[in-house]
């Protein structure tokens, strides 16, 4: 029973003929088949190791919060080395941020933006293409966002929207859906050719997980906007959006410009995973400027209007 401003999870998926997830790196044993009733091989469930050493890691295998935020914290300052870098050599960075609802980019893109600068390190989530946009050449839009020299684009979904949400869903017809998968790596080649330099990350989250965060933010009010119709959709094709992953892959996974998949049912393990691979793709120097020395004050005539004649914001706290 749902209350009044909550929605309705299904848990219910219609199977579908599959032929495995390419990158699933576990295949569910037949209980847990059973219990999710997705195809054997659609789901993308990951058996996590201890890379870090046992002791960062709580019982059930997930990263401890306190070893998250200290290395949360030197991976950050890493970052703010890397946009001094980018700025002095004139780099332009692209970073393509995809995969299902609730999958954790969001969260990485906020932990990488957290310390840096937002006139260097910047955010692309574009809304709904508009009546013009959808008569354009359909990466018209987005090349309008490529960053220029000493930037770093973030993009929050991107281009890859028509081989995946627009294609399950059936807001593109299957020409359009062709052509993308022609195209889009021939256009990624042009932008590598041209200098920038392009990252692209697959978040991967199983459908157990999807389906815990996706009741947790029906649950919480503050959390609920969240939650959208095209998410509840998302989750109940979980398999159709499995082979649409599966085909992007084959057709755009590219030498010059590969996906990077970001196992993310830890969501700790994933920010810190993605972000440090992130680090690892430039051999950048610590260009951190020294401390400066503050001027003093200069010294002119002048009487100020006194301050309690201003409008003040109420004391509440």
């Amino acid at each position: 029973m749902t209350t009044q401003g909550q929605v309705r999870l299904s848990g219910e998926v219609e199977p579908t003929a599959f032929s495995g997830a390419i990158l699933s790196v576990h295949r569910m044993t037949p209980d847990e088949h059973r219990a999710s009733s997705l195809p054997e091989g659609a789901d993308e469930l990951v058996r996590y190791e201890t890379p870090a050493g046992p002791e960062h890691y709580t019982k059930n295998g997930k990263l401890k919060s306190a070893f998250y935020e200290k290395e949360l914290a030197r991976l950050q300052e890493e970052l703010v080395k890397l946009q001094y870098w980018v700025v002095d050599q004139g780099l332009r960075v692209l970073i393509i941020f995809e995969g299902r609802g609730s999958a954790g980019k969001g969260g990485v893109i906020t932990k990488i933006t957290e310390r840096t600068s937002p006139r260097i390190v910047k955010i692309v989530a574009l809304p709904k293409p508009t009546e013009r946009e959808q008569t354009q050449w359909y990466f018209q839009r987005y090349v309008a966002h490529l960053p220029a020299a000493g930037e770093i684009v973030l993009f929050d979904r991107s281009w890859y929207n028509r081989s995946n949400v627009e294609w399950v869903m059936g807001l593109c017809g299957d020409d359009d859906h062709q052509e993308f998968l022609r195209s889009c790596p021939e256009f990624e080649r042009m932008l590598v050719r041209s200098g920038i330099t392009l990252l692209k990350y697959w978040f991967s989250v199983s459908y157990e997980e999807q389906a815990r965060r996706f009741e947790s933010r029906n649950r919480e009010p503050l959390k609920r906007w969240k939650l959208s119709d095209v998410d509840l959709e998302e989750h109940r094709m979980y398999v159709p959006y499995s082979m649409a992953k599966d085909m992007t892959f084959q057709h755009t996974d590219i030498k010059q410009a590969p996906w990077y998949v970001v196992p993310s049912d830890d969501k700790l393990r994933a920010r810190l995973n993605c972000i440090s691979h992130i680090l690892n793709q430039f051999e950048y120097q610590d260009l951190t400027p020294d401390p400066v020395e503050l001027p003093a004050m200069e010294d002119m005539a002048y009487v100020r209007p006194p301050f309690h004649e201003q409008t003040l914001v109420d004391q509440v706290y």
